[in-house]
């Protein structure tokens, strides 16, 4: 990609789908995913700029996280694909939709993020505070206090899922709590143009989600024409990882309307 390079995964023969994970996180988040998608797509992984395995921002070098996913579309020759983002991943997918719509066949927005919509206060709070502690005290105990966050609180109700999550965010360098991030601002804003987007549209929170997502999915629901909103009972923040199975056939569903 320009001025960065970027760890991808490809698997599975038929329509192109895309999976872009959430902060902190990494292209294996996906890891229940690909499996229950590989026989009927072209199923695509990637670690976004600054995460993972993929290089981290070049200071003052201005990027777009979307620019980088059309430029990973161009690379591998897709025309098009059905874009699934979680969270952080699922503003990416948004702002992706407006700035190059041909590209996009579909969206699917796992507790997606939405910008310009304020976080509760809780929510907020322990963000800051991890961002603090990254400063002060180190990437390590940083990650210990972010794995605490609201988000991931029914996660942490399966000692095994949990687990899993301090594996996953084990790699992620806090570079977003250190460093300045001269990714550019979403132009247009995703909040301010969520009516021309024109892709099929599927909104998935999970019921036990925290309260800020909860307004931004119902916001995406409302706005989107022709969207659909999905609450999956039972699960929190981290939807693909506490009911693959449910989410599993919702992207089957996406991949195969086509």
């Amino acid at each position: 990609m320009p001025g960065a390079d970027l760890y991808f995964e490809v698997e599975g023969v038929g329509p192109a789908v895309v999976l872009v994970h959430g902060f902190s996180l990494d292209a294996r988040m996906w890891d229940d995913q690909v499996p229950a998608l590989r026989d009927v797509a072209t199923v695509i992984r990637y670690d976004v700029r600054g995460f993972g395995r993929s290089s981290m921002p070049e200071p003052g070098v201005l990027y777009a996280q979307s620019t980088d996913l059309v430029a990973l579309l161009d690379h591998l020759g897709v025309a098009n694909a059905v874009l699934v983002g979680l969270s952080m991943g699922g503003l990416i997918v948004l702002h992706t939709a407006l700035v190059a719509p041909s590209r996009v066949h579909g969206l699917v927005l796992l507790d997606s993020l939405l910008d310009e919509v304020e976080w509760d206060a809780e929510s907020d709070i322990a963000f800051e505070q991890a961002a603090i502690v990254a400063v002060n005290e180190g990437a390590e105990a940083a990650k210990a206090v972010w794995l605490q966050h609201p988000l991931f609180a029914a996660a942490r109700r399966d000692p095994d899922l949990a687990a899993r999550l301090a594996r996953e965010v084990e790699p992620y360098s806090c570079f977003h709590w250190t460093q300045t991030d001269p990714r550019a601002p979403l132009e247009p804003s995703p909040y301010a143009a969520l009516e021309q987007i024109a892709a099929p549209t599927t909104v998935v929170i999970g019921e036990r989600d925290v309260a800020c997502f909860h307004e931004m999915a119902e916001l995406l629901a409302r706005r989107i024409p022709g969207a659909r909103l999905i609450t999956v009972p039972g699960a929190g923040h981290m939807v693909n990882l506490e009911a693959p199975a449910m989410v599993n056939a919702l992207l089957r569903d996406a991949v195969t309307a086509r």
